[in-house]
Protein backbone atom coordinates (compact mmCIF):
# COMPACT_ATOMS: atom_id res chain seq x y z
CA UNK A 1 0.00 0.00 0.00
CA UNK A 2 2.38 2.36 0.58
CA UNK A 3 4.58 1.88 -2.58
CA UNK A 4 0.73 2.73 -4.09
CA UNK A 5 0.61 6.05 -2.65
CA UNK A 6 3.94 7.07 -2.10
CA UNK A 7 4.99 5.83 -5.44
CA UNK A 8 8.53 5.19 -4.18
CA UNK A 9 11.48 5.82 -6.58
CA UNK A 10 10.28 8.53 -8.31
CA UNK A 11 8.41 10.20 -6.07
CA UNK A 12 8.88 9.97 -2.23
CA UNK A 13 7.88 12.06 0.09
CA UNK A 14 10.10 13.41 2.87
CA UNK A 15 8.99 14.85 6.43
CA UNK A 16 6.58 15.27 7.85
CA UNK A 17 8.78 17.00 10.82
CA UNK A 18 11.80 16.76 9.50
CA UNK A 19 13.91 17.15 5.71
CA UNK A 20 17.39 17.11 5.34
CA UNK A 21 19.90 15.33 8.10
CA UNK A 22 18.79 13.49 10.69
CA UNK A 23 17.56 16.22 14.09
CA UNK A 24 17.50 14.19 17.01
CA UNK A 25 14.77 11.93 17.09
CA UNK A 26 14.01 12.75 13.67
CA UNK A 27 16.21 10.87 11.20
CA UNK A 28 17.18 11.43 7.46
CA UNK A 29 14.23 13.21 5.69
CA UNK A 30 11.81 12.53 8.81
CA UNK A 31 10.01 8.83 8.58
CA UNK A 32 6.83 9.44 6.46
CA UNK A 33 8.67 8.05 3.06
CA UNK A 34 9.08 4.42 5.96
CA UNK A 35 4.97 4.92 6.92
CA UNK A 36 2.49 1.95 5.66
CA UNK A 37 -0.87 3.49 3.88
CA UNK A 38 -4.37 3.16 4.76
CA UNK A 39 -6.56 3.35 2.07
CA UNK A 40 -9.63 5.23 2.06
CA UNK A 41 -11.12 4.93 -1.49
CA UNK A 42 -10.85 3.91 -5.05
CA UNK A 43 -12.64 5.56 -8.03
CA UNK A 44 -12.08 3.00 -11.06
CA UNK A 45 -12.62 5.21 -14.26
CA UNK A 46 -15.79 3.65 -16.56
CA UNK A 47 -15.10 4.68 -20.40
CA UNK A 48 -18.36 2.92 -21.13
CA UNK A 49 -20.00 5.25 -18.62
CA UNK A 50 -18.33 8.06 -20.15
CA UNK A 51 -16.38 8.23 -16.52
CA UNK A 52 -12.45 8.84 -17.18
CA UNK A 53 -11.51 9.93 -13.94
CA UNK A 54 -9.64 7.74 -11.44
CA UNK A 55 -8.21 8.01 -8.11
CA UNK A 56 -6.76 6.81 -5.06
CA UNK A 57 -6.89 8.19 -1.58
CA UNK A 58 -4.98 7.32 1.79
CA UNK A 59 -4.06 7.84 4.86
CA UNK A 60 -0.47 7.74 6.59
CA UNK A 61 0.25 8.57 10.37
CA UNK A 62 3.42 9.94 12.09
CA UNK A 63 2.60 8.78 15.67
CA UNK A 64 4.79 8.82 18.64
CA UNK A 65 4.25 8.61 22.32
CA UNK A 66 4.38 12.03 24.17
CA UNK A 67 4.98 13.26 20.83
CA UNK A 68 4.20 14.73 17.42
CA UNK A 69 1.17 12.98 16.00
CA UNK A 70 0.46 13.95 12.33
CA UNK A 71 -1.97 13.06 9.68
CA UNK A 72 -0.89 12.90 5.77
CA UNK A 73 -4.31 12.66 3.60
CA UNK A 74 -3.24 12.12 0.04
CA UNK A 75 -5.37 11.51 -2.97
CA UNK A 76 -3.33 11.02 -6.34
CA UNK A 77 -5.91 11.22 -9.01
CA UNK A 78 -5.96 10.97 -13.09
CA UNK A 79 -8.20 11.06 -16.17
CA UNK A 80 -7.78 8.03 -18.65
CA UNK A 81 -5.76 8.72 -21.82
CA UNK A 82 -4.21 11.66 -19.84
CA UNK A 83 -0.62 11.71 -19.11
CA UNK A 84 -1.36 13.73 -16.33
CA UNK A 85 -0.99 12.88 -12.28
CA UNK A 86 -2.36 15.05 -9.80
CA UNK A 87 -1.15 14.70 -5.85
CA UNK A 88 -3.55 16.25 -3.21
CA UNK A 89 -1.87 16.29 -0.01
CA UNK A 90 -3.18 17.15 3.22
CA UNK A 91 -1.02 17.47 6.73
CA UNK A 92 -3.38 17.59 9.77
CA UNK A 93 -1.91 17.96 13.09
CA UNK A 94 -3.86 15.58 15.14
CA UNK A 95 -2.10 15.92 18.36
CA UNK A 96 -3.27 18.28 21.73
CA UNK A 97 0.27 20.52 21.01
CA UNK A 98 2.00 22.75 18.22
CA UNK A 99 4.56 20.89 16.38
CA UNK A 100 7.26 21.43 13.86
CA UNK A 101 6.25 20.17 9.88
CA UNK A 102 8.45 19.81 7.19
CA UNK A 103 7.99 18.83 3.56
CA UNK A 104 9.53 18.10 0.74
CA UNK A 105 8.75 15.74 -2.29
CA UNK A 106 11.70 13.98 -4.04
CA UNK A 107 10.62 13.80 -7.47
CA UNK A 108 13.10 10.95 -8.97
CA UNK A 109 14.37 10.77 -12.59
CA UNK A 110 16.22 8.55 -14.70
CA UNK A 111 17.46 6.63 -17.94
CA UNK A 112 15.98 7.20 -20.82
CA UNK A 113 14.48 10.68 -19.72
CA UNK A 114 17.36 11.89 -17.98
CA UNK A 115 20.17 11.30 -20.40
CA UNK A 116 23.00 13.33 -21.60
CA UNK A 117 22.18 16.60 -23.41
CA UNK A 118 18.72 16.96 -21.64
CA UNK A 119 17.67 20.43 -20.30
CA UNK A 120 16.69 20.82 -16.67
CA UNK A 121 14.12 23.09 -16.66
CA UNK A 122 13.67 25.91 -13.59
CA UNK A 123 14.55 29.65 -13.09
CA UNK A 124 15.21 31.54 -9.40
CA UNK A 125 17.69 32.57 -7.82
CA UNK A 126 20.00 29.64 -6.36
CA UNK A 127 22.68 28.83 -4.12
CA UNK A 128 24.77 25.79 -4.10
CA UNK A 129 24.45 23.44 -1.07
CA UNK A 130 28.48 23.82 -0.81
CA UNK A 131 28.73 26.73 -1.96
CA UNK A 132 31.27 28.37 -3.24
CA UNK A 133 33.18 25.43 -3.59
CA UNK A 134 30.65 23.43 -5.70
CA UNK A 135 31.75 21.42 -8.53
CA UNK A 136 28.41 21.43 -10.49
CA UNK A 137 26.68 24.20 -9.17
CA UNK A 138 28.93 27.20 -10.45
CA UNK A 139 28.78 30.02 -13.04
CA UNK A 140 31.37 28.24 -15.25
CA UNK A 141 29.26 24.90 -15.75
CA UNK A 142 26.23 24.16 -17.59
CA UNK A 143 24.26 22.70 -14.88
CA UNK A 144 20.80 22.83 -16.57
CA UNK A 145 22.20 20.48 -19.04
CA UNK A 146 22.15 16.86 -18.20
CA UNK A 147 26.35 15.56 -18.56
CA UNK A 148 27.71 12.14 -19.21
CA UNK A 149 28.42 10.26 -16.71
CA UNK A 150 30.74 11.59 -14.09
CA UNK A 151 33.69 9.36 -12.39
CA UNK A 152 33.54 11.71 -9.64
CA UNK A 153 30.00 10.66 -8.81
CA UNK A 154 30.82 6.65 -8.15
CA UNK A 155 29.59 5.79 -5.01
CA UNK A 156 28.28 8.77 -2.73
CA UNK A 157 28.86 11.71 -5.39
CA UNK A 158 26.43 13.91 -5.73
CA UNK A 159 25.56 18.09 -5.80
CA UNK A 160 22.35 19.78 -5.23
CA UNK A 161 21.37 23.67 -5.09
CA UNK A 162 18.48 24.90 -3.46
CA UNK A 163 16.49 27.43 -5.59
CA UNK A 164 14.45 30.14 -4.78
CA UNK A 165 12.12 29.69 -7.58
CA UNK A 166 10.08 31.63 -9.78
CA UNK A 167 6.35 31.38 -10.12
CA UNK A 168 3.77 32.90 -12.70
CA UNK A 169 1.40 35.54 -11.97
CA UNK A 170 -1.43 32.89 -11.04
CA UNK A 171 1.33 31.51 -8.11
CA UNK A 172 2.04 28.44 -10.20
CA UNK A 173 6.27 26.80 -10.86
CA UNK A 174 7.04 24.96 -13.01
CA UNK A 175 10.32 22.87 -13.33
CA UNK A 176 10.94 19.93 -15.43
CA UNK A 177 13.19 17.91 -17.86
CA UNK A 178 13.18 18.21 -21.50
CA UNK A 179 14.39 15.39 -23.87
CA UNK A 180 14.65 16.80 -27.63
CA UNK A 181 15.90 13.10 -28.72
CA UNK A 182 13.29 11.31 -27.23
CA UNK A 183 10.82 14.75 -28.17
CA UNK A 184 9.13 14.54 -24.97
CA UNK A 185 9.36 16.95 -21.52
CA UNK A 186 8.03 16.37 -18.14
CA UNK A 187 7.09 18.84 -16.68
CA UNK A 188 6.13 19.36 -12.39
CA UNK A 189 3.44 22.29 -11.46
CA UNK A 190 3.21 23.41 -7.55
CA UNK A 191 2.20 26.56 -5.76
CA UNK A 192 4.66 28.82 -4.49
CA UNK A 193 2.68 29.86 -1.23
CA UNK A 194 2.51 26.29 -0.48
CA UNK A 195 6.12 25.29 -1.14
CA UNK A 196 8.40 27.67 -1.71
CA UNK A 197 11.67 26.05 -2.48
CA UNK A 198 13.12 24.12 -5.06
CA UNK A 199 16.16 21.95 -4.54
CA UNK A 200 17.73 19.85 -7.38
CA UNK A 201 19.59 17.46 -6.83
CA UNK A 202 21.97 15.48 -9.14
CA UNK A 203 24.30 12.53 -9.24
CA UNK A 204 25.52 11.12 -12.42
CA UNK A 205 27.12 8.47 -11.28
CA UNK A 206 28.01 5.48 -14.21
CA UNK A 207 24.62 3.25 -13.54
CA UNK A 208 23.31 5.34 -11.21
CA UNK A 209 22.43 8.25 -13.31
CA UNK A 210 19.56 10.46 -12.08
CA UNK A 211 18.63 14.11 -10.63
CA UNK A 212 16.25 15.17 -8.12
CA UNK A 213 13.36 17.84 -8.74
CA UNK A 214 12.23 18.74 -5.33
CA UNK A 215 9.56 21.07 -4.08
CA UNK A 216 9.51 21.93 -0.36
CA UNK A 217 8.40 23.72 2.58
CA UNK A 218 11.99 24.96 2.94
CA UNK A 219 15.33 23.28 1.41
CA UNK A 220 16.90 20.24 3.02
CA UNK A 221 18.30 21.76 5.78
CA UNK A 222 17.10 19.93 8.51
CA UNK A 223 14.77 21.16 11.42
CA UNK A 224 17.29 22.57 13.40
CA UNK A 225 18.62 25.01 10.96
CA UNK A 226 15.11 25.48 9.84
CA UNK A 227 14.39 26.77 13.30
CA UNK A 228 17.99 28.88 13.31
CA UNK A 229 16.80 30.66 10.25
CA UNK A 230 13.19 31.56 11.78
CA UNK A 231 11.59 29.38 8.82
CA UNK A 232 10.57 26.36 10.41
CA UNK A 233 6.42 25.83 9.81
CA UNK A 234 4.71 25.08 13.12
CA UNK A 235 1.15 22.95 13.30
CA UNK A 236 -1.63 24.25 15.94
CA UNK A 237 -3.82 21.14 17.07
CA UNK A 238 -6.18 20.12 14.54
CA UNK A 239 -4.52 23.36 12.34
CA UNK A 240 -3.45 21.75 8.53
CA UNK A 241 -1.73 22.62 5.06
CA UNK A 242 -2.16 21.43 1.93
CA UNK A 243 -0.01 20.95 -0.82
CA UNK A 244 -0.48 20.22 -4.91
CA UNK A 245 1.44 18.78 -7.58
CA UNK A 246 0.73 18.40 -11.14
CA UNK A 247 3.00 15.84 -12.98
CA UNK A 248 2.87 15.78 -16.41
CA UNK A 249 4.39 14.31 -19.87
CA UNK A 250 3.86 16.47 -23.02
CA UNK A 251 5.32 16.18 -26.51
CA UNK A 252 8.05 18.73 -27.18
CA UNK A 253 9.50 18.94 -31.15
CA UNK A 254 12.78 17.34 -31.96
Amino acid sequence: MASVLLAEGWLLPAGLSNIGGPNGPQGLHGKISNISAEIVSIIQPDPLAGRMEMSITGIMRETTVFGPTLELRRTISGVLGQATIKIHDEVINRGNTTVPHMMLYHINLGWPLVDEGAQILWQGDWIARDAPNNPIFNENNDFRRCPAPLDSHAGTGEEAAFIDIVADEAGNCYCGIRNAQLGIEFSVIFKKNQMPWLTNWQHWGKGEYVTGLEPGTNPPIGQAKAHEENTLIHLAPNESRVYDLILAVNEHPK
